[in-house]
């Protein structure tokens, strides 16, 4: 199969880990005999630098293109530091993910055996943990309007709009994802307070009959909040909106014990995004020392999402485990032993391929 793939390599360390990535579907498809067109663009602060654009419309295009997007990160110090900067890397994140209608951010959450007691959670509790948020992301508290201050400066507001459209779109995502794992899917919501979250609750509610073989269950985000440290294994599949889901996946993201090591996928009816959970890490860039497994797990995630190859994606995790296991790890997750640079892990990542 032939198979076009964006690469938006984007800030700080993420032209590193792209570049791993990139060495290990070239290694997957030459294993299983597929051919991979790569056409790479600019995004974040580095598009800002040549073009004053952080998702520049030429990107757009290359996007546009591709069967399936591989992203690294988007972030630069000179931005965070100026509270007055008018344009910031981080535009080109919201703006690639509306134009491109990726409504729905897939965050899996799950354990390496060789690496659970890096996990500040009890074992008990942690191992085998295997649940994902299906998190809405195009619409919401981040793209609501109006939203400002007021004329003196005083008073800031922002607005949380969401259709019922855009719920169902999301939830359906869920509950078909739940149909292929454990049948358990948890709408999380504040629907004691919020009149979104009472749209989401009644939406989901008129879907369910639709899906009889799938159990669902209603939770306030604040109860998910306790019962994800508490209980992970409880969940299966989780929906919510875009500002809960920004926060639970962050938290979820340390049942693993590394940052590092999480994937996740954005996806849309017709574009597909994946990209490590974790941001540009500008203190690393240039030094070949970030972990990449983050960056390689997206692309056994884009191999499952987007193409729907399972034995692709199989044979990439299998190898990430492979490599946790004999400790071929950077330096993040290195104990005692030797410390493998970035292009190092990659490497032996495609060589074992």
């Amino acid at each position: 199969m032939e198979m076009n793939i964006a690469l938006l390599p984007g800030d700080g360390i993420g032209p590193e880990v792209i570049a791993q990535a990139v060495k290990v579907v070239n290694a997957v498809a030459k294993k299983f005999g597929h051919t991979i067109h790569f056409e790479e663009a600019p995004v974040g602060a580095a598009a800002i630098d040549l073009t004053g654009n952080p998702y520049p419309d030429e990107t757009h295009e290359v996007c546009l293109r591709a069967d399936a997007v591989l992203f690294g990160a988007i972030g630069d110090p000179k931005y965070d530091n100026d509270p007055k900067a008018k344009v910031r890397p981080e535009q080109g994140l919201l703006a690639m993910r509306k134009k491109l209608g990726l409504f729905a951010n897939v965050r899996p959450t799950f354990t390496f055996p060789s690496l659970v007691h890096k996990s500040p959670l009890k074992l008990d509790r942690i191992e085998g943990v295997d649940l994902v948020f299906f998190r809405e992301l195009t619409g919401g508290i981040y793209f609501g309007e109006p939203r400002g201050r007021n004329e003196q400066g005083t008073k800031a507001f922002d607005t949380n709009v969401y259709s019922k459209e855009e719920i169902t779109r999301l939830a359906r995502m869920g509950f078909e994802a739940a149909q292929k794992r454990r049948k358990l899917l948890t709408c999380v919501d504040k629907a004691n307070v919020l009149a979104t979250s009472r749209l989401w609750r009644e939406t989901v509610q008129e879907l369910a009959p639709e899906y009889p073989d799938v159990k669902v269950e209603y939770e306030f985000v604040d109860a998910v909040a306790m019962r994800l440290i508490q209980w992970p294994k409880a969940y299966d599949v989780l929906i919510t909106e875009n500002l809960f889901g920004d926060i639970l996946t962050d938290e979820a993201s340390v049942i693993s014990g590394s940052m590092g090591l999480m994937p996740s996928a954005s996806l849309g009816t017709d574009n597909k995004l994946f990209e490590p959970i974790h941001g540009s890490y500008p203190q690393a860039a240039g030094k070949d020392i970030a972990n990449p497994l983050g960056t390689i797990l997206s692309a056994a995630m884009m191999f499952e999402y987007a193409f729907d190859m399972r034995d692709e994606a199989k044979a990439i995790s299998d190898v990430v485990n492979k490599s946790l296991a004999e400790g071929i790890v950077t330096e993040d997750i290195a104990e005692g032993g030797k410390a493998y640079k970035t292009s190092e892990v990659g490497d032996w990542l495609a060589a074992n391929i």
